[in-house]
């Protein structure tokens, strides 16, 4: 494989890393109303499990409301239910319309709780960066052995650090600002 195929790899799996943090922050509430929130959650729909998205319109009426009106009056009570066995920890409102969902203004505590938890998605992703690096960086080191020369192992080594600096870096600003998020009162 040439070095270009290495870095191309290790850079693929950094970004997939990334973009799994940003996914896994979008889910967490930060006491504002958004529709990903309930991206997570699934619902039973004849049968099979589909995505609260696929069996409802779901609105952010205001920054503390989360309106979902289903297509079918049969997914009333399977929405709720989802809603109320899923980890987002707010119960339903039903008016036989439109559920609400109202979220209710964070704690000190919750903030501080949510926050750690951001920290630990964003050191996960981290260590898939480096795993990556790692990985890349002893491919590079076998392809010595199999003739490649130490020069250009070495720069491909380089180029597979100053990607792994970079995606650290886009890791670190996108924790810092969900911190803010929620911190922010």
């Amino acid at each position: 494989m040439e070095v270009k195929e290495y870095i191309q790899n290790a850079e693929d799996s950094m970004q997939l890393a990334v973009e799994y943090l940003e996914d896994t922050l979008s889910r967490i509430r930060a006491g504002k109303a958004s529709a990903r929130l309930l991206d997570g959650i699934r619902v039973d729909y004849y049968g099979s499990q589909a995505p609260i998205s696929n069996v409802a319109n779901i609105s952010v009426p205001d920054a503390r409301t989360i309106a979902i009106t289903p297509w079918e009056k049969s997914m009333f009570k399977e929405i709720e239910k989802a809603i109320i066995n899923s980890e987002l920890g707010i119960t339903p409102e039903n008016n036989g319309e439109v559920i609400r969902l109202s979220i209710p203004p964070l704690t000190e505590d919750r903030r501080k709780t949510l926050v750690k938890q951001c920290k630990g998605e964003a050191e996960t992703a981290k260590v898939s960066v480096r795993n990556a690096r790692r990985e890349a960086i002893d491919a590079l080191k076998k392809e010595v052995k199999n003739g490649m020369s130490e020069d250009v192992s070495k720069d491909g080594e380089a180029l597979v650090q100053k990607s792994h600096d970079k995606f650290i870096k886009k890791i670190d600003d996108i924790y810092a600002e969900k911190e803010k998020e929620i911190l922010t009162v």
